[in-house]
């Protein structure tokens, strides 16, 4: 099982396929389901069994949902390696945002169901479809077109999108693995337009906002 922190997150679960447990809330009231067994806890309860500094409202019991079956989209995010829960989170996000339903993780990303990816993609977790797989297996086999970010790749704002991607991101600190790297058939760009040299990158999610945003603008 998982856990899932605020009554705003919560109530994305009631329209999704993942099955709530029991939810243990300072204001149950609020939550109003007769569906779930709701217990009423102190505010001092919700501290201890929180991952937050400053809990919400409510938790939420679920849970895990059983491994999924996944096949090509049209657009889909591919994560190499992705560590940290924050970027997991706000890449799930995105990607809910511009309507990409589906995101294929290496075996060794972070994990989704860490709180902290949860939190991060705020109830966006329940609208994509989220894989975790051998990557190379599964891009030597693609029908899309993988596309990868290189510093040397071609610059975004001119770059003619194909109909079927996969966007592949790599890891925060070593971008991705060579194996990964050798199934590309194309490679894009952010150009820098600052002066100063002492900024190398921009933050994986950050970079994944910009292109998507410039991909989905064509």
């Amino acid at each position: 099982m998982f856990l899932v922190e605020g009554n705003k997150i919560i109530c994305e679960l009631f329209n999704s396929n993942f099955k709530i447990k029991e939810i243990l809330s300072t204001d149950p009231q609020k939550l109003d389901r007769t569906d779930i067994p709701i217990t009423h806890i102190s505010e001092n309860e919700l501290k201890k069994i929180s991952f937050l500094q400053n809990p919400k409202d409510s938790v939420a019991v679920c849970w895990l949902n059983e491994e999924k079956v996944f096949e090509d989209k049209n657009i889909q995010l591919v994560l190499d390696g992705i560590q940290d829960p924050g970027n997991l989170g706000t890449i799930i996000r995105l990607a809910d945002w511009f309507g990409i339903e589906q995101i294929i993780c290496s075996e060794d990303t972070v994990d989704f169901y860490n709180p902290k990816v949860i939190m991060a993609s705020m109830g966006s977790f329940t609208r994509v479809n989220i894989v975790y797989t051998n990557l190379v297996e599964y891009l030597s086999k693609t029908e899309n077109i993988n596309i990868g970010t290189d510093m040397e790749g071609e610059n975004i704002y001119t770059f003619q999108k194909p109909e079927k991607i996969n966007l592949i991101l790599g890891n925060e600190g070593n971008g991705m693995r060579p194996e990964t790297e050798k199934l590309l058939q194309k490679s894009i760009s952010v150009p820098r337009f600052g002066k100063s040299q002492s900024t190398e990158s921009l933050n994986v999610s950050m970079a994944a906002g910009i292109i998507l945003g410039q991909l989905f603008s064509k």
